[in-house]
């Protein structure tokens, strides 16, 4: 029997993960053959990581664990489609996932992009462009309080994402209300691997 994990007890295990890695003491929980062969018919996340795709974005790795602990869905930007919706909406009401996070990074290549594209008026071509047309809200909203810098429209952007998640799915808003579930946004900064809190929806 698994006991499920209130908000803020899972937000607690994450913190405890990253401060492993931060300091260089992992201990890579939940990766042995026993763990894999729990999972077989079964699983029981208790987070759900909504993150950028970026390669040194590893969730499992910069919060130290394993699996079954986490439900992860990533695409460029952490920009939110129907998909990713569903994923998200899927983690709460079937897993019983109590924990959503949005997670970002400093130099991030897809808001890059974005603020490349509003300062030159330059749009990038194929798919690129819908990355770019998604994140432009966040970075015009950043540019709104003189905030110029990439890495501060990157924490703009989680926050905004964050904030359209509860607004976009009646599932993560019905959770939210009865405090079930919480939405926070994270930053993660690459050269010290760390991840900060900057936004949340919900108690904690």
């Amino acid at each position: 029997m698994t006991t499920r994990l209130s908000p803020s007890e899972a937000w607690q295990r994450l913190r405890e993960g990253n401060a492993r890695f931060v300091s260089g003491e992992s201990l890579h929980p939940n990766q042995d053959a026993s763990r894999r062969n729990a999972l077989v018919n079964e699983q029981h996340p208790f987070a759900v990581i909504f993150g950028c795709a970026d390669s040194r974005l590893a969730a499992e790795i910069i919060f130290d664990l394993g699996l079954g602990d986490a439900f992860v869905v990533r695409t460029a930007g952490q920009v939110i489609d129907d998909a990713v919706l569903g994923s998200l909406e899927y983690s709460i009401a079937v897993l019983g996932t109590p924990l959503i996070v949005v997670l970002g990074h400093d130099s991030c290549g897809a808001v890059t992009a974005t603020k490349n594209a509003v300062e030159t008026g330059e749009m990038p071509a194929g798919y690129i462009r819908d990355l770019v047309e998604r994140i432009t809200p966040s970075v015009l909203s950043a540019m709104r309080e003189d905030k110029t810098e990439v890495n501060d429209m990157m924490v703009e952007h989680v926050k905004e994402t964050a904030r359209r998640l509860v607004d976009s799915s009646r599932v993560i808003s019905d959770a939210v209300d009865d405090s079930s579930v919480a939405v926070l946004g994270v930053a993660y900064r690459l050269e010290e691997g760390r991840a900060e809190l900057v936004s949340g929806f919900g108690a904690l």
